[in-house]
């Protein structure tokens, strides 16, 4: 597994975004170029991922490696067979479930470190009889009528940060630097 080799270089993130960090789930996701364009998104993000199986990859796809580059030293991956596995391992955890089917958009959600944000697959999203249980913290992410829904990589980057935006990016570079080059005319 990629994430278990990586564990001692992963503590840098802890020690700068604290225990408490964002948790992205994607339950059974098929797509290993979007799974790892995620796990980039959660390295660069301090954010860890969780993943509920069956994948439609194996985590040695070369695909899922070739997205992710060579980020996986500072994502923490966690593996689980269902969701209920997840969520009885998180018992005290806040979930949001983002779907095309919510009424509430994901921007008026209050987002807090820890939360964990969740996804389904790529060609139906999350199940129905999840979505209708957990009806008041489903969210959506608003979009023209006529398009089915975005891409699960881009959802997930719309989703995180926002969260991240309302709680102030904590942790997280905000300002770059241009380096001063001459000019030779």
């Amino acid at each position: 597994m990629l994430a278990k080799a990586y564990k001692k270089d992963y503590n840098i993130i802890r020690i700068v975004r604290g225990e408490n960090m964002f948790n992205i789930v994607l339950v059974e996701p098929e797509i290993p170029q979007n799974a790892g364009n995620i796990a980039r998104t959660c390295a660069a993000t301090g954010t860890r991922l969780h993943m509920v199986r069956p994948l439609g990859f194996e985590v040695s796809d070369k695909y899922l490696k070739r997205a992710g580059l060579d980020y996986w030293n500072l994502v923490e991956i966690f593996y689980y067979d269902s969701f209920e596995e997840l969520q009885a391992k998180n018992p005290n955890a806040r979930f949001y479930y983002f779907t095309t089917k919510a009424r509430h958009r994901h921007s008026d959600a209050a987002f807090k470190d820890g939360d964990f944000l969740v996804f389904g697959k790529e060609t139906k999203g999350l199940p129905e009889e999840l979505l209708i249980k957990n009806e008041e913290t489903c969210v959506r992410i608003p979009m023209f009528e006529k398009a089915r829904s975005l891409n699960l990589s881009n959802s997930v980057a719309i989703a995180l940060y926002e969260a991240l935006r309302q709680n102030d990016f904590e942790g997280l570079l905000e300002k770059g630097e241009l380096h001063n080059h001459k000019w030779d005319v």
